[in-house]
């Protein structure tokens, strides 16, 4: 085996976290980091399928509360591309340095990252008093599919040139 083709010598470098319950962009992170051969932990409180491949690892944690959440947030850092549409949970990892990107494509910053905590805030201030009433999220789209795969390309390209 070629040295730069070994993922544990990659994971050194880069890797991906995937906060994997309710993500609808695995198929196309599994495609991504197939084609940038950088390593995918996908991390969830119970097993399922995930391709046959040495750059893609189950990670199975316990059902507790978050548990997901902080294994991840205590594996990311500077090497890390984590994906969630986790509010908090992007905010823990930011602060670990590491890059962070929604389901839709939008990236976490520290700049962004204030922002959306409120707006979290504010819509779960909504939902309650609504008594149940109201919708979540817009329906997931091509348009934001397109806008995932773009901008997990674009930071994979941007991490590998910093290393």
């Amino acid at each position: 085996m070629m040295p730069g083709n070994d993922p544990a010598m990659t994971a050194s470098q880069l890797q991906i976290l995937v906060d994997a319950d309710a993500c609808p962009v695995k198929e196309e992170i599994y495609r991504v980091a197939l084609r940038h051969k950088v390593p995918v932990k996908v991390v969830s409180n119970s097993p399922f399928r995930i391709p046959e491949s040495k750059w893609v690892q189950r990670v199975v944690v316990s059902d507790g509360f978050d548990a997901a959440d902080d294994w991840i947030a205590e594996q990311a850092d500077a090497r890390c591309i984590v994906i969630t549409a986790d509010i908090l949970l992007a905010d823990r990892c930011l602060k670990a340095g590491a890059t962070v990107i929604g389901n839709n494509g939008k990236p976490f910053t520290t700049g962004s990252i204030g922002g959306a905590i409120a707006t979290r805030a504010i819509m779960a201030d909504l939902r309650v008093g609504a008594d149940g009433i109201g919708g979540g999220p817009p329906p997931f789209s091509k348009a934001d599919r397109s806008r995932f795969l773009q901008e997990l390309d674009k930071q994979l390209h941007r991490i590998a040139r910093q290393n």
